[in-house]
Formats: C-alpha cells, structure tokens, sequence
C-alpha cells in the first residue's frame, strides 16, 4: 500500500475516533508499521484534526526521517511491535470509560474486564493492567513489553487501553469493543451479571484467537 494511503487512513480514522469522543484534545495517538519503519501520529497534535503529509515517519532504528516529532509514547507502539511481529498497527486513546476502569481499586491486574459479550472475547480475550508510570517514561515502556508478547491489548492504569492489531481497522475496532465493555461493565457493576462460561469463553478463544 502506497505510504500517502496510509497516511490519509490513519487521518480518516483518527478524525472518526476523535469524533465520536472517543478521546479528546490532544491526547491519544495511532502508529502504523509501513514498509521501511512506522507511521506515527505527532506529539501535541489532535486526533480530530491530523495532516496527513504531517504525520511522523521513523526508521526501523526509530529514527524520525520525516514529518514533525513523534508522540511522546511512541515507546509504547514500539514495544508492541517488538514483540509482536505481526502487528500493523497500534492505537493508544484516553477513552472515558476505559479509563474510568483502569482507576478502580477493585479490579484483577491478571484480567481487568469479565466475558460480558462474545465479541469482547473475540477482539481482546484477556485484557491484564499495566502498573501506573508517568506518561512517557522508560519503566511504563519496558512493563508494557513484558506483557506484550502474551496480550495483543493492555490497560495502563489511570490512563488507558493500548491495543494492537494486524491492521489499522483491526486495532482501531479492538479499542472501540474494549471502551463498550468498559461502559456495560461499569453500567452493570453494581447488578448481578450474568457473564460468559468458562466453557464458552474456551469455544471463543479457539474458534477466534487474538
């Protein structure tokens, strides 16, 4: 795929995701693997409002080749593709809900949400928390590493989902399934829920492995 699509795509769907208020200001970013290195939305930059041509473009030694300075969490993207050699694409946001659950003291670190719906199982599977590190720093990078090669999506504790797919739309539409399950997992927390069985989660992750 020519490198201007891409850039175009990762706008297009950045302008989607900011819209829907999915995250806000100038927080969140999304990171693409391309041919010769990585796409990466810039620092300081909105997602409701990108220039393509702008977008960042580094080497496979994380160089910035072209286009204005990279988001400051680039780390984060960075060590989704070390260990996942067939992520093409990472999204990071500050969705409301998500993040909402990544503040609460009561949660599992091993496995942060339950099996509410089958598709949440299909699209993240076990989702573990990341301990709280300033944004940008080495130690958040390095502990998001350690989960990675085991979990394609990560919560970062009082901050937000990372998640990575195969594609671009792949892991935008990952993120988008976890801020849903967030948002029924917060709406029904105070209710008795009646969540997927052991047994249907096995028939999930074995028909649909993430």
């Amino acid at each position: 795929m020519r490198e201007m699509v891409v850039r175009e795509s990762i706008a297009r769907l950045a302008k989607s995701i900011f819209d829907r208020g999915l995250t806000f200001g100038s927080s969140g970013n999304i990171s693409v693997r391309v041919d010769d290195g990585w796409l990466m939305t810039p620092s300081g930059s909105t997602m409701g409002n990108l220039d393509p041509s702008r977008i960042s473009k580094l080497d496979d030694a994380c160089n910035l080749v072209s286009g204005d300075r990279p988001t400051k969490e680039s780390t984060l993207h960075i060590a989704m593709y070390e260990q996942r050699p067939t992520t093409g694409a990472v999204v990071h946001l500050h969705s409301t809900h998500s993040v909402a659950v990544s503040c609460l003291a009561d949660i599992d670190p091993a496995n942060v949400l339950p099996p509410i719906t089958a598709y949440y199982v299909m699209k993240i599977g076990t989702l573990p928390l990341v301990p709280y590190f300033p944004p940008g720093d080495a130690d958040l990078a390095r502990a998001v590493r350690e989960m990675a090669s085991k979990h394609h999506a990560v919560l970062l504790a009082n901050h937000g989902p990372v998640v990575a797919g195969t594609s671009l739309e792949e892991a935008v539409y990952a993120t988008e399934e976890l801020e849903e399950t967030a948002r029924l997992f917060l709406m029904l927390k105070d209710m008795k829920t009646r969540c997927l069985t052991d047994q249907q989660v096995a028939v999930l992750r074995e028909t649909f492995p993430n």
